[in-house]
This record gives C-alpha cells, sequence and structure tokens, in this order.
C-alpha cells in the first residue's frame, strides 16, 4: 500500500470512531453546510412504487374522470325580433275582364316588411315570380337555349303558349329586337299587332321589352299602351336617357293614361335609380312603377349587382320612400357570359349543364337580395328556381319547427 492509500485509510478509520459522536451532535441540527466537500457516486438507482402501494393519503384526493357526454346539451334560439319602419309597394301587373282587362289572372309584387328571407315569422306578402323571355324574331342563341324553342322561333305567339303551357311560366316578356333603327325598324303598328297576338295567344300578363333606343321605344310604348288599353302591361323600360330625348313625359302619361305600369331601368347606381323615380312621380303614382337596378352575369360583376340591390332593399325598408318599389332582374344576363355556353375544357363541365347552373346562380343571389320578378330562359333554370322559392317559403322554416339534428338530416 502506498502512502497516499495508507493516509485515506487512516482518515475514514477516524470518521468511523467519531461517527456516533458527531450523529449525537446533528440530533438538534435542521440544516448542515459543508465546505470544500466532494461526493463520488457510481450508478444511481430510483425506485418507484406499484401503483397498488402508493400512499394516496399523501398526494391527495383522486380527480374522477369525466364521463363522455351522452347528449347534447340543451339549448334554444331566439330569433330577433327587427322592425323596419319601411315597406315596399305593391305593383299589380295584368289586369282580369272585371278590371278592364282580358288576363285570366293578375300577379302582384311588392310589399316586403323585411329583408328577404331573414325573418322567417314575417312571409312574404307575394312569392317571387318568372317571366319567360320571347323574342319578336329569330335571334342568336346558345345550342342549349335554341333547342328548347327552335320550333316556335318564328312565331312569337306560339312562342309565349309553349313558355306558358310547357314551361309554366307566371308571366311572357316579348322582346321587340326588330325594332331597333339598325336591326329591321320595324314600325311600331306592326310592334303593336305582335303584342296584340301574344295578348291572345295567352293569359298571363305581359312585360313588353323595347330595342334601348329612347326614340324608337317611346313611339313603340305609345301605340302598344293605346292598343293594350286596360291590360296593365310592363312597360321595359324607361331610362333617363328618355330625359335626354324628351320622350320620358310621353311614355309615363301613356302609361297612366291606359292603365299599365313602367319599369325604371338604371345601371348599378342608387343616386341615379332615386332621380328616374322622381321624374316619373310627375307623371304616375308609385304604384305604376318598377325597378330595374341590372342583373350582371356571374363572373363579370354579380357580386357587385347583388350588393346594389341589397343596399336597396335596406334603404327603403329604413324609409327612402323613392326606393320602395318592387325590383325586376334580367337574369338571362347569365348568358352574357361565355362561359355559361362556349366549348371549354373537360373540368369544367358539359356545356348543356354549366348554362342552365349559371343562369340558375345568377336567378338565385339576387332572389336573397329580394328580387320580386325574375326574366328568365332556360326551362331547368326556371324549374331550380321555382323549387328554391317553394321550400324557402314553406312552413319547414316556421321558428320551433326546425330539425335540431341538423348535422346529419338528410335533405
Amino acid at each position: 500500500m502506498n502512502k497516499k492509500n495508507h493516509k485515506n485509510q487512516l482518515l475514514e478509520d477516524q470518521v468511523l470512531r467519531i461517527a456516533p459522536q458527531i450523529l449525537e451532535l446533528l440530533k438538534s441540527v435542521h440544516q448542515v453546510e459543508l465546505e470544500n466537500f466532494t461526493m463520488e457516486i457510481g450508478d444511481l438507482e430510483l425506485f418507484l412504487p406499484l401503483g397498488d402501494r402508493i400512499d394516496r393519503s399523501a398526494t391527495g384526493p383522486v380527480i374522477p374522470v369525466p364521463l363522455k357526454p351522452a347528449e347534447l346539451i340543451p339549448d334554444h334560439f331566439v330569433q330577433p325580433a327587427a322592425i323596419y319602419p319601411g315597406r315596399i309597394r305593391e305593383v299589380t301587373l295584368g289586369a282580369t275582364k272585371s278590371t278592364g282587362g282580358s288576363r285570366k289572372k293578375t300577379v302582384t309584387i311588392g310589399g316586403a316588411i323585411a329583408p328577404a328571407y331573414s325573418d322567417f315569422s314575417k312571409k312574404a306578402v307575394h312569392s317571387p315570380v318568372i317571366a319567360l323571355d320571347v323574342f319578336d324574331m329569330p335571334v342568336n342563341l346558345p345550342k342549349v337555349l335554341k333547342e328548347n324553342v327552335a320550333e316556335v322561333m318564328e312565331d312569337p305567339a306560339e312562342w309565349a303558349r309553349m313558355n306558358v303551357k310547357k314551361f309554366g311560366a307566371d308571366m311572357v316578356t316579348i322582346h321587340l329586337m326588330s325594332t331597333d333603327p339598325l336591326i329591321k325598324d320595324t314600325s311600331p303598328d306592326l310592334a303593336a299587332k305582335t303584342v296584340e297576338d301574344i295578348l291572345q295567344a295567352v293569359d298571363v300578363p305581359l312585360i313588353i321589352g323595347g330595342c334601348g333606343d329612347p326614340k324608337k321605344d317611346a313611339a313603340v310604348f305609345l301605340k302598344v299602351a293605346e292598343m293594350a288599353e286596360g291590360e296593365r302591361l310592363l312597360l321595359n323600360s324607361a331610362t333617363l336617357d328618355m330625359v335626354g330625348a324628351k320622350t320620358l313625359e310621353p311614355v309615363a302619361t301613356a302609361a297612366r293614361e291606359h292603365g299599365h305600369v313602367v319599369l325604371a331601368f338604371t345601371g348599378l347606381e342608387l343616386n341615379n335609380a332615386k332621380e328616374l323615380n322622381r321624374r316619373l312621380y310627375e307623371y304616375l303614382p308609385p304604384e305604376q312603377i318598377v325597378m330595374d337596378l341590372t342583373t350582371v352575369a356571374l363572373g363579370y360583376g354579380l357580386e357587385y349587382s347583388f350588393s346594389i340591390h341589397e343596399r336597396a332593399r335596406f334603404a327603403a325598408l329604413m324609409g327612402d320612400t323613392e326606393l320602395a318599389h318592387p325590383v325586376i332582374s334580367a337574369s338571362t344576363n347569365a348568358w352574357a357570359a361565355r362561359e355559361a355556353w362556349m366549348q371549354m375544357a373537360p373540368e369544367y363541365g358539359p356545356r348543356e349543364l354549366r348554362g342552365p347552373i349559371w343562369e340558375t346562380t345568377n336567378a338565385l343571389t339576387l332572389l336573397l337580395a329580394g328580387i320580386d320578378l325574375f326574366m328568365m330562359m332556360h326551362p331547368a333554370a326556371v324549374l331550380t328556381l321555382r323549387e328554391i322559392i317553394l321550400r324557402l317559403g314553406s312552413d319547414l322554416h316556421a321558428p320551433g319547427e326546425m330539425d335540431n339534428d341538423w348535422v346529419s338530416v338528410r335533405i
């Protein structure tokens, strides 16, 4: 044994001899502070007691594991009771024999007292109606539209009859395109004869569409209004351009004298809509005015068109009487979007479906903004929109009768 090991052994023996005395001294000591102390240890082993040997009294109370809920927490919904000071005026289109016309039935639009489908406790006074288009001359139509009416395109009266008998139109719109000075420049007398033929072919109210030329439209409307006195036609349309052409007054006056309604058309500008209505008030009672704020095709500004219609309806319900008129939508403008009818890559789907879906989307979007009357063309789009209108207006949505299992409910 070398000297170092011998020295360590002696030190260890001395510590062991005095250990009992040290322990006796430390009995009343709670804390020991060591200086210049080192300790060398080998492997450190920890022993954890098994669960059944745990002293639970030392670890606190056992927290129970929560049970899985067997059902949803019951709750209820209270529909906010919103009351608006304004009301949309009611306008009747068409007249029966008892009221000076020849229609079998009339159509009344407007009357809303709340935003569309915002409160199912306030049912719509009048359900939205649908008018199908007819042209007084053959026009270029997408194939998917033309195939439904190809056999009657040469005869506007038969076209109108098909729209009512086969496709269930509430109204018929006759577009007098041939009167356009840049197309055929058909005379007002011939245009009036076309309208007369359609009046005899169908017994629903009519919308009379002009060509867009303010002077020619005025001449046509004057002749048609006189010929169809008492029928309560919707003359489509009066515009601010007629103010400059000095034709607004005679058109509005003719509508008043012969018992018709005027469609006030403006392009996505509420200030213009209010100005045009103010000018019409000089010659017509408000109950003979319907508004067209312009419908823009999906993909070409439909969201802006929705915004304009929504703003107009909210303003009217909040008391703006200059905007408190029923509103029409030319949902057929959807076909102005080339994506609705042109041949495209397979991932866009067949155009036989794409076109009707485009028109349906246009109409459905503005239905939710409060449109009262839709001008449409494709029968499938008409059927779809009509079904949606029926569903939204049904008692399935009455307060307290909604299916609580809305997550898994089958529609």
